[in-house]
């Protein structure tokens, strides 16, 4: 299932042997379930890039991943082909700004296996002595982006990140890799929390960094890794995401304008209850969820149309239900 790398393994042991060491925090995202905004892959992609990390163990990606399903990238030069872009689904070491080091678990979420996938992951927590197991990721909410952008935390350290309500009692929804692991994790006795950042439904299959920003701040609060790097990248990001979503408001469809002002009046409603004590909002005329779905779909297909990057992974389009 997996293979330790000998020098990364040799990395981890001397900081677990370290007497003055408070345990190893381990986070993790896996590429190709609900992400909505892109907001965990954002930030993968930003540690992958600003955090110098070494590898500590590898899953087999060939047991684990339908390449059919998900085909690898390959690049053709003129009458060969010249390169394979290999999954990688990997553990590995890195260290924040002041040099504490922190596991990051990665790559595409298996297509198989998952009961064993899960096993080999607690296995592997366990002989790293990771002290905390972190997971994140978007989910798309009706919600409009001129707010801050909310977050549900989940697992049994919620504490960790305080103020925050449930958003209901119970949900069935397709479950996740990175989901079973928590709940595996948890089960065994070990310290679990995981993130979802709520990203409004028209970008949902966009990249927005917003939601990625207000994970990475969480994630700061709740384990004290210090990502300086990965903010400021986030922040600007986030600036000019912002920004080219008023321009196109501005020259878009006045419904879809009247959607995201309905969707401002009922937020605020909702946070004036809560101010009182009252999860009860005053009456707001919005949009029926029917007029909400048309305009959604019509406005991402003529993003994907007009050649954004958007891609169908992770975009919280699965069926499910909540009481």
């Amino acid at each position: 299932m997996y293979t330790w790398d000998a020098s990364g393994l040799e990395a981890v042991d001397a900081i677990i042997d370290d007497p003055d060491g408070a345990g190893l925090v381990m986070l993790y995202h896996f590429e190709g379930y609900m992400d909505a905004g892109e907001a965990g892959e954002q930030i993968v992609r930003r540690l992958n890039e600003t955090q110098p990390y070494v590898t500590v163990a590898r899953f087999d990606a060939d047991r684990l991943i339908d390449y059919r399903a998900r085909r690898p990238m390959m690049t053709f030069r003129r009458d060969q082909w010249v390169s394979y872009d290999t999954p990688r689904l990997e553990l590995r070491l890195a260290r924040d700004a002041t040099g504490t080091p922190f596991l990051l678990l990665t790559g595409p979420e298996p297509d198989a296996e998952w009961d064993g996938f899960t096993a080999a992951v607690r296995e592997i927590t366990e002989r790293v002595g990771a002290r905390l197991a972190v997971t994140f990721h978007g989910i798309p909410m009706g919600v409009p982006h001129t707010r801050p952008v909310g977050l549900t935390p989940h697992g049994n350290r919620t504490d960790l990140v305080p103020g925050h309500r449930p958003l209901f009692d119970e949900a069935e929804v397709p479950g996740s890799a990175a989901a079973l692991i928590e709940l595996r994790l948890a089960e065994s006795g070990h310290e679990v929390l995981g993130l979802a950042a709520h990203v409004p439904h028209y970008v949902a299959r966009s990249s927005y960094p917003d939601a990625a920003l207000v994970l990475v701040e969480a994630i700061t609060s709740a384990t004290g890794l210090v990502l300086p790097d990965v903010a400021l990248a986030l922040r600007n990001e986030a600036l000019t995401t912002q920004n080219e979503i008023e321009r196109q408001l501005a020259e878009g469809d006045a419904e879809l304008v009247g959607v995201v002002r309905g969707l401002e009046q009922q937020y605020d409603a909702l946070a004036g209850a809560e101010t009182r004590g009252s999860l009860v909002a005053e009456t707001t005329e919005l949009p029926s969820a029917d007029e909400l779905g048309a305009v959604f779909e019509r406005f991402l297909a003529e993003r994907e149309g007009e050649g954004d990057g958007e891609n169908g992974r992770g975009d919280g389009t699965g069926e499910g239900s909540t009481r």
